[in-house]
């Protein structure tokens, strides 16, 4: 009854918001799966958040639709040696509040994410000094060479802030007041309801095609498609596989369907029994029937993955990985000394796509005698409790935002990385330490390339996870909606987008 009554409060919330923004034709309103964490793009490095902050905030370079360094607010930049950056920036570029932007912000920007410290820092890891050549020129000094340095500058994280502005606003910034040089102006936000923003008429790029734009966070799944359906909504993040199939050929609506940089797998804790027995890791590779969840789960929302990279991150491996081979599994498992197989755990939050998962692979491994308890742990608890080791077996995701191979491979497998900076599965291989350190470093894209292709390769043969899917995300419009493009990153430009 509860859950009823939850559902109908959304709904006419949701007609209350339609109805105030139907008298204004350039008003757009988009719903997302959750509100933002916070708008300082120093704060948390969450996709609802980010979604919203880059319609305010701008960063250095951006990564384009085909995932090339693109120009933001340095306009040109040049290597001066090995660990030596120079950027030139945009000029006539003034923020929200009137303030021009100078390479002052810039280095105030940088310095403020390493001192913070934010989430995100370890993005500017390699950087030791920002040197303020003149008002439109900056320098970016490493540590050591550090190949995906123009990658990571594109890390929404990396947006550059207005002093004054964060400043006076002390402890409100990020909540009530969001200042950037984006194409887009922060009004207001209204927690579990809607962030409203307005079009940026002093911009210095291409102005916003919409007056206003409101964002909506929507939780529930169903209803962020319904509220597409009946027109509260002008356009939807990540439909879900079951409202795709009934919103596919429904009038009035268009879903977009596009591949992105997200990949989900299940981790082993390779420093438990029997985990530990690379045959045991590579036994339940093959006994997972990863096809089964593409077609019956995801319905087409996803690949399966041969590696640890999705196919969109520069350097992945075309790997065939393992296919569904119980039988292979059975003889892994006697030569590890489980002919009889073991009894284990599975962890999973309450995402209702990784529930299902768990059961599905819960009975895959019943066949080979692996007898499974799945568990669903609580965010908080289970992001805490991987990171310290409390777990067998644990299913999660990556989105590999900067789409290089130091992003989607470092933090997952680097020995120095153990728990919460990504490597749960607490693998350590000296080889693989070695090439992810010599791929950070080398300059050369086809030296660069062959280095994580080992890496990879390595990874692959030793399975600290079972390697599952590569997903798709479908975002659904009206179909009086012009401009939208999908961007593979999630991070979805929405100054381009109108209604006609």
């Amino acid at each position: 009854m509860f859950k009823k009554l939850f559902l109908v409060t959304l709904l006419v919330l949701a007609v209350g918001i339609a109805g105030v923004s139907a008298a204004g034709t350039q008003t757009l309103i988009v719903a997302q799966g959750a509100d933002p964490v916070t708008l300082d793009p120093h704060g948390e490095n969450d996709q609802p958040s980010a979604r919203v902050r880059v319609q305010i905030f701008e960063t250095l370079v951006n990564h384009g639709y085909d995932l090339e360094i693109v120009p933001g607010l340095a306009k040109s930049w040049e290597q001066i040696d090995e660990v030596t950056w120079e950027f030139k920036l945009q000029e006539n570029v003034t923020f929200h509040n009137g303030d021009p932007f100078t390479a002052a912000d810039v280095k105030y920007s940088f310095e403020r994410i390493k001192e913070l410290p934010s989430p995100a820092a370890f993005l500017l890891d390699s950087v030791q000094e920002v040197v303020v050549v003149d008002q439109y020129t900056v320098r970016i000094v490493l540590s050591e060479p550090f190949a995906p340095i123009l990658a990571h500058l594109a890390h929404p994280s990396n947006a550059i802030v207005n002093r004054r502005s964060v400043e006076e606003a002390g402890d409100d910034f990020g909540s009530s007041v969001a200042v950037g040089t984006g194409p887009f102006v922060f009004e207001d936000w209204v927690a579990g309801s809607h962030v409203t923003l307005v079009r940026n008429e002093e911009y210095w790029g291409e102005p916003a095609k919409a007056e206003k734009l409101v964002i909506r966070g929507i939780p529930e799944n169903t209803v962020r498609a319904i509220e597409l359906e009946t027109g509260g909504v002008d356009i939807a993040y990540n439909i879900d596989p079951m409202d795709e199939l009934r919103l596919d050929g429904t009038p009035g609506i268009v879903l977009d369907k596009y591949e992105t940089l997200s990949t989900s797998y299940i981790g082993f804790n390779v420093n438990k029994a029997p985990f530990d027995d690379v045959r045991v890791r590579q036994a339940i590779n093959y006994a997972l029937d990863v096809e089964a969840v593409v077609d019956y789960i995801y319905t087409g929302q996803a690949v399966a993955a041969g590696g640890p990279l999705p196919p969109l991150v520069w350097g992945a491996l075309d790997a065939e990985g393992y296919e569904y081979n119980p039988e292979k599994a059975k003889e892994l498992l006697a030569e590890a000394g489980y002919p009889d197989g073991f009894s284990t755990t599975l962890w999973t939050n309450d995402n209702p796509q990784r529930m299902m998962i768990a059961e599905m692979f819960q009975a895959d491994l019943a066949e080979i005698g692996i007898d499974v308890e799945v568990l669903v742990v609580p965010w908080a608890t289970y992001l805490e409790e991987t990171g310290s080791g409390k777990h067998d077996m644990f299913i999660l995701g990556w989105v590999t935002v900067t789409a290089d191979p130091d992003y989607g491979l470092y933090a997952l497998f680097h020995s120095s990385q153990f728990g919460d900076p990504g490597n749960r599965s607490f693998y350590a291989n000296e080889r693989v330490d070695e090439l992810l350190e010599l791929g950070r470093t080398e300059g050369d894209p086809e030296k660069r390339a062959a280095i994580y292709a080992e890496a990879q390769e390595l990874i692959i043969e030793e399975a600290p996870w079972a390697f599952l899917i590569a997903t798709m995300e479908v975002n659904g419009m009206r179909d009086n909606v012009e401009g939208f493009v999908a961007h593979p990153a999630g991070h979805h430009d929405l100054s381009t987008v109108y209604k006609k």
